[in-house]
């Protein structure tokens, strides 16, 4: 069986359905679903915002965040799709977040003073889908985090949350499907593993996930775009190897597997993702200290 449909866990293909206007209302249907927003929290629109939010990563005009948008109320969003299981990333998390909070003060010159407007302030709401798993303790393959008061557990400091798909931990067939954000992870994990049948079976009459679904098929893609797909598909397998090598060769020099790991799929998450942007690999290599021959292994 020829499958027409792409993986829309590919950070180009994620980026096209989710990052684009174009494909907006999909974007918002998809957030309002996940995040089960109804009457006054449910968002009518969102307005993209730069995703660059490192200074030394802006001068190459790099994201590192996949989607970073903003609601009619100002709340923003930052969505991600996260492939790589390296470590820290929830503290990545927490640093987005704040950095997107932080940059929202409105800096105003009264009597040659600067003034925080701090009451301004919006709320942030991070969500990560992430093929792999992030909480083993955890059972349910959805998590929302909030801070709450540890002996009331009320929600008095509202500004951020932090919701996880583990896609790993999904494990329905496509006729136990229940709720709409089940049928969105079904989307994420199976979607280009389906076939026609199956896939009009998910969609049944949501138009906005038919739109989501036609946004990943093949016949709706150029060629440049195809390329660019199948040489990020192409780096996802390169990057196991190079992996153990640089992890291997770490090791030899004495360093402990455990302490270089983390750092080397950090550096190759960046890597990447700057790819997808059509970064230069000498640009990608000074950014991220992988040398020439390191990225082109895996590129």
């Amino acid at each position: 069986m020829v499958l027409q449909f792409l993986d829309p866990k590919n950070n180009f293909v994620f980026y096209q359905i989710f990052g684009t206007e174009k494909n907006k209302d999909i974007l918002i249907h998809f957030l309002n679903d996940i995040l089960n927003l109804k009457d006054a929290t449910k968002i009518s629109d969102v307005t993209f915002l730069p995703t660059i939010q490192n200074p030394e990563i802006a001068v190459y005009r790099q994201s590192i965040v996949d989607v970073l948008c903003y609601d009619q109320r100002g709340i923003q969003f930052i969505v991600e799709m996260q492939v790589s299981n390296h470590k820290g990333f929830e503290k990545r998390a927490q640093f987005y977040a704040s950095k997107a909070y932080s940059r929202q003060i409105l800096m105003e010159d009264e009597n040659h003073k600067k003034l925080a407007v701090y009451v301004k302030l919006q709320g942030v709401i991070f969500l990560a889908i992430a093929d792999f798993i992030m909480f083993p303790d955890k059972e349910n393959w959805h998590s929302t985090h909030k801070i709450l008061d540890i002996k009331t557990y009320e929600n008095d400091l509202k500004d951020f949350c932090f919701m996880f798909l583990e896609l790993p931990k999904f494990h329905k067939k496509l006729n136990q499907l229940i709720s709409i954000q089940e049928k969105w992870a079904y989307f994420f994990k199976m979607a280009h593993k389906s076939s026609l049948e199956e896939i009009r079976h998910l969609i049944g009459k949501d138009l906005i996930m038919q739109r989501a679904f036609e946004a990943i098929d093949q016949a709706s893609w150029t060629p440049k775009q195809l390329h660019t797909y199948e040489k990020l598909e192409k780096a996802k397998l390169d990057i196991i190897a190079v992996e153990q090598q640089m992890i291997e060769d770490a090791e030899a020099r004495g360093l402990l597997r455990g302490e270089v790991k983390g750092k080397i799929e950090g550096k190759i998450e960046v890597a990447r993702k700057m790819l997808s942007k059509n970064i230069t690999i000498n640009e990608i290599s000074e950014i991220t200290g992988l040398t020439i021959d390191e990225l082109r292994k895996i590129f």
